[in-house]
């Protein structure tokens, strides 16, 4: 028998006539995975009532950059140009002594932790992204099965693959940064991405979905491009290719193809609806670009493409979207991501609003309610689930409640800006996905967080102490990771 359950909140993101509503003191009816009503507290008859209190009930989050992984930005986002040389692979460890520095086990842990910190922060829905630096090349079928499994078990949605790169930024001797090809790997990567969409659709199961998953533009040959482009094409999945993400990209790009990323996007097939790109920022109309024209930002309108925005990750990296209110304007479909630690869309929506205002020099230049749709309907729009992002009868039951009732909040306004300006997705204390409970209070059941975290730590300690290795000048991590202070022993 289902159970019909109402689930009752002092603030409730409803949805109506293609938009966010908020309504005070409401319930959300779910029976099965479908949410059957939204209205007030009673009309509709349950036989399970949780009222979550003061907490504001909201779309479960789509986070289409979703960090799976043991993060590196706390190691690599703050280095001198010189430092930062030294945390790329040289050419001479992408040749002849690469590695990896986790076995498959280990990796399968470490994809588990991510989704259960993306749980913990009201993600619901995600593309997992993790470095390839670690690895011995990139991903494998194996490591993508892996991942499915883990997800299904903890209850979390994915659109996932394993990725694949027929190239690698490295560092040669001289200190010059190009590119290590081997197309062979390239192509043995491609084939176990296309296994995997296989494996994926026989799955039958909402909780995982295949998706093409390449690398960095940069890194792909044309011939790869072509292939995945063909590929989408036939099978109708998602591709989701870092572009436009820095001006080393594009360098490399103009060199290797004679022609900017986003046309080389549009002339091996890749540029169209089914296109996500991460981060999108490095189009002819950016300041730091050198070009005349302003294009990019009408042409990425035009072919359906959803770019993902990371404010925190890009702000960490000294970047930004010039700006979020032009794409937005210029009918640019938007999505969020993460894409490092904390996995937490809260405080990346808080720095992306603050960034624009910096930018634009005006405090309307973004608003909260637009980067909140962003996290919602433009991650679902970006999957092409009308279902998906919106708490109204007939959605999908991903839920996510986030307390407010927190005194370290503050006082109270929106709850939307409140939630976003005094507190972060740390106050996730309710999580639902296509009607099962996988967080309340907090609480993952069967995960033994301090057990994960503690082994997490091991885990993090040996992949920096690898980077020593990797260094084209071989410091230890002591030099590459100097502390903020000096150490004095005691």
């Amino acid at each position: 028998m289902t159970v019909r359950r109402a689930i009752r909140a002092r603030h409730v993101l409803g949805h109506e006539a293609g938009g966010h509503v908020l309504l005070r003191d409401a319930e959300v009816v779910v029976e099965g995975t479908r949410i059957v009503s939204v209205g007030p507290p009673g009309a509709a008859g349950a036989d399970e009532i949780i009222d979550l209190g003061a907490a504001v009930l909201v779309p479960g989050l789509v986070d289409l950059d979703a960090l799976t992984d043991i993060d590196h930005t706390i190691l690599d986002s703050w280095q001198s140009p010189e430092l930062g040389l030294g945390l790329q692979w040289s050419r001479d460890y992408a040749a002849h002594r690469r590695r990896a520095v986790f076995d498959a086990e280990e990796r399968a842990f470490i994809r588990e932790y991510g989704f259960v910190q993306l749980l913990l922060h009201g993600v619901t829905t995600a593309m997992p992204i993790a470095s390839e630096v670690h690895s011995d090349w990139a991903e494998t079928f194996e490591d993508a099965v892996a991942m499915a499994e883990a997800a299904e078990r903890l209850g979390i949605r994915v659109y996932l693959g394993p990725s694949y790169r027929s190239g690698v930024n490295v560092v040669d001797a001289d200190g010059a940064r190009t590119v290590y090809w081997d197309e062979a790997l390239g192509i043995d990567g491609f084939d176990g991405a296309a296994k995997f969409l296989g494996w994926a659709a026989d799955r039958e199961s909402d909780l995982v979905h295949g998706a093409l998953l390449p690398c960095r533009i940069e890194t792909l040959s044309e011939d790869l491009l072509r292939k995945t482009a063909a590929l989408a094409a036939e099978s109708g999945v998602l591709v989701r290719l870092h572009a436009l993400q820095g001006l080393h990209e594009r360098a490399l790009v103009l060199e290797r193809f004679g022609a900017p990323p986003l046309r080389v996007l549009r002339d091996t097939g890749l540029l169209g609806p089914n296109l996500l790109i991460p981060h999108g920022i490095y189009v002819d109309s950016n300041p730091h670009v050198d070009s005349d024209l302003d294009e990019d930002v009408a042409a990425l309108a035009a072919s359906g493409a959803t770019v993902i925005h990371c404010p925190l990750t890009l702000a960490r990296h000294g970047s930004a979207l010039d700006s979020f209110g032009r794409y937005l304007a210029a009918g640019v479909a938007l999505a969020l991501g993460t894409d490092s630690f904390p996995p937490d869309l809260v405080r990346g929506m808080d720095i992306g609003v603050t960034v624009a205002k910096i930018l634009a020099h005006r405090p309307d230049a973004a608003t909260y309610g637009d980067y909140f749709s962003a996290a919602t309907l433009g991650g679902a729009a970006a999957l092409g689930r009308a279902d998906l992002g919106r708490i109204e009868p007939g959605a999908t039951a991903d839920l996510v409640a986030f307390e407010l009732g927190d005194p370290l909040d503050g006082v109270h306004d929106d709850p939307i800006r409140t939630l976003c300006m005094n507190s972060t997705a740390r106050a996730a204390r309710f999580s639902m996905i296509a009607g099962r409970v996988v967080m309340r209070d907090g609480v993952i059941p069967g995960i033994d967080l301090p057990a994960m975290t503690r082994r997490a730590q091991r885990l993090f300690e040996r992949m920096r102490a690898a980077y020593s290795e990797r260094d084209y000048l071989r410091r230890s991590a002591d030099e590459l990771f100097p502390a903020s202070f000096p150490i004095r022993r005691v």
